[in-house]
């Protein structure tokens, strides 16, 4: 099964090391689509009202096979 590496950007990068063996690009699509959600309810409570959180997915060769972006934006509605 190939593998695809998962960088996340937020203001830095996170660089996959690992990666995670998957099926195909649909499958790594998939999977990152997952993965993007879960980190962003955490980086969002840890990091204020406004984030902005991108996943690069990577084959083996390092080629770019799919990018997604996840964004925050909270507003107090009191003063």
């Amino acid at each position: 099964m190939p593998r695809y590496f998962f960088d996340l950007h937020d203001g830095r990068t996170q660089r996959d090391n690992e990666g995670t063996e998957l099926a195909d690009n649909q499958a790594a699509a998939r999977y990152a689509k997952k993965l993007l959600p879960e980190i962003a309810a955490e980086e969002v409570l840890a990091d204020g009202e406004h984030h902005t959180l991108t996943v690069l997915v990577t084959d083996e060769d390092g080629r770019p096979v799919y990018s997604a972006a996840i964004s925050y934006a909270g507003i107090w509605l009191t003063r």
